[in-house]
């Protein structure tokens, strides 16, 4: 994860400092970011990943889902009846006042990530990709995007990380992901992990072995209020990373309980506050 942390360091010492719609941030534009998988998950070590909500998000990604209140379900994988003082990282979005008045319904989030993956216009991008990846691996059409302009206004969020293309080569599968906004600290950790796991999933899913993950960044900044937290997990030296380890199922069967990280070694978590 140096080249996460590299990225990291540029953006607190280089990034302009300016204000944005969620406060004020130091922030740069345009780099990119390459993980090998064969040589571990990059698991931020420098700080603990919050590990469940990362997996239980992709796969209400993955299922499609409008709904935080499924999202509750997946992560505690329990009735959201049993579920409702518990929280998700995206309770605020679905409360918020922003987007109270669009919702239509209690935990609605709008037509965000997994609604565009399995029915954008129409289209299940999932299904797509994953029939493409089997019977032609040498295509330039591997793409998956949440970035449907006609419907920006239906999404309590519009996406940050808004396209991704796949390429296989020597049987093995990788992913670049173009994210036009990135929250460095909270958000490109998380992001990283959470493609990473995806291009497992199909990897494993259409018998190929994982590649690379590419991580093409856009705007990329760091909350004023997140710069000492910064400073800390820049002081810390990163840790091996650790292994994937989960068995093949059908790719909407999976619970978050099916994926576990092997031998995750990593400095204590860094507390702070998430902007929407």
């Amino acid at each position: 994860m140096k080249n996460y942390l590299s990225a990291l360091k540029y953006c607190y010492e280089n990034g302009d400092f300016v204000q944005s719609r969620a406060g004020n941030v130091k922030k740069a534009f345009g780099y990119q970011m390459r993980f090998d998988l064969k040589k571990g998950f990059p698991a931020v070590t420098t700080k603990k990943l919050a590990w469940k909500a990362m997996v239980s998000e992709l796969l209400w990604f993955l299922e499609g889902s409008n709904d935080e209140r499924r999202l509750a379900e997946i992560l505690y994988e329990d009735d959201r009846k049993n579920l409702i003082d518990k929280k998700t990282i995206w309770t605020q979005n679905a409360k918020a006042d922003y987007w109270k008045r669009k919702s239509n319904f209690e935990g609605d989030v709008g037509k965000i990530y997994g609604v565009q993956w399995r029915d954008f216009n129409g289209v299940d991008q999932i299904e797509n990709l994953i029939k493409g990846l089997k019977e032609n691996p040498n295509s330039r059409r591997h793409v998956l995007t949440a970035w449907n302009p006609p419907e920006l206004e239906e999404m309590s969020l519009p996406p940050c990380h808004a396209f991704s293309q796949f390429y296989v080569s020597n049987n093995k599968l990788s992913c670049q992901l173009y994210q036009r906004s990135c929250d460095m600290f909270l958000g490109v950790p998380f992001n990283i992990a959470s493609y990473s796991v995806l291009i497992h999933i199909l990897a494993k899913e259409c018998g190929y072995e994982v590649g690379e993950f590419v991580h093409s960044l856009g705007d990329f900044h760091i909350y004023e209020e997140h710069f000492e937290q910064v400073k800390i997990q820049l002081s810390r030296e990163p840790k091996k990373l650790p292994i994937l380890k989960f068995n093949k199922k059908n790719i909407n069967e999976y619970k978050t309980s099916d994926f576990e990280l092997i031998d995750y070694d990593h400095h204590p978590k860094i507390v702070a506050p998430m902007n929407v």
